[in-house]
């Protein structure tokens, strides 16, 4: 059994959704972590990840962590929110409150949290006023509710002003592309006391693949959005996680 065993549970964020690589799997930060982790260790470790795209906060905590921690992780890195985020009444302190369940339940099981706020994408959005006052007093929240918990691992991306800039965004604006999980990676490599590859803080920026802009995005991204919310429907139905037992993650060769 690998020393390290990390499992990652949340939403599109965690999933990894915006860094697709030619062959059409789904990469994203946190199986970058799980690399670099191997590869700044020295040794395999073991990984899994549940995430599922268009999960809510506590669907993600009631769905996705009992399965992850009888998985007997060392390690749970978790993030929700993001999507509540897009809706009307979202309750601030409701989302707290999933954050709070995640921390009992690792204390209550000895799993050491890696605890992440989401990337800022509002600058890009529509109505993005308001998606930056609920991003900024959900962070906030949370990052207030553990102040006093030294021993919680923070890789906190919503402030970070040079992640929230558009080279970093995919073409639908609300996820990260290949550069922005690379620099979130970095970020949580840091917190967990590793030197993550320096180029990794900012990759060179993507070829421009001709982003939509108005109609057209409206057409192409916030038309769907918009029908999946009228009709009570995710883009995660269906979908089963990327990795949900462990696969190893071993030293990349010199």
């Amino acid at each position: 059994m690998a020393s390290v065993r990390y499992v990652a549970i949340g939403d599109s964020f965690t999933e990894g959704v915006g860094d697709e690589l030619p062959d059409g799997h789904v990469r994203g930060w946190a199986d970058l972590v799980a690399q670099g982790w191997a590869d700044a260790s020295g040794e395999t470790i073991e990984y899994a990840n549940l995430a599922i795209r268009g999960k809510l906060v506590w669907p993600i905590v009631e769905q996705q962590l009992e399965p992850a921690l009888a998985l007997r992780p060392t390690h749970l890195s978790f993030n929700g929110g993001g999507n509540d985020m897009l809706r009307p009444r979202t309750s601030v302190a409701r989302v707290v409150e999933a954050f709070q369940t995640v921390l009992r339940r690792c204390d209550e099981e000895g799993v050491e949290l890696i605890l992440l706020s989401g990337a800022n994408p509002s600058a890009q959005l529509p109505l993005r006023r308001v998606i930056q006052r609920r991003g900024d007093l959900l962070s906030r929240a949370v990052e207030a509710h553990f102040a006093d918990r030294p021993d919680v691992v923070r890789a906190l991306n919503w402030f970070d002003r040079e992640l929230a800039t558009a080279p970093y965004w995919s073409e639908d604006r609300l996820h990260m592309n290949a550069r922005g999980h690379h620099r979130v990676a970095a970020r949580v490599l840091s917190a967990l006391g590793m030197e993550p590859p320096a180029q990794w803080w900012s990759l060179p920026p993507l070829p421009s693949s001709g982003v939509a802009r108005g109609a057209t995005y409206y057409r192409e991204h916030v038309g769907p959005w918009v029908r999946r919310r009228l009709t009570g429907t995710s883009s995660g139905d269906g979908r089963e996680p990327k990795y949900a037992s462990w696969t190893e993650f071993r030293p990349s060769q010199a």
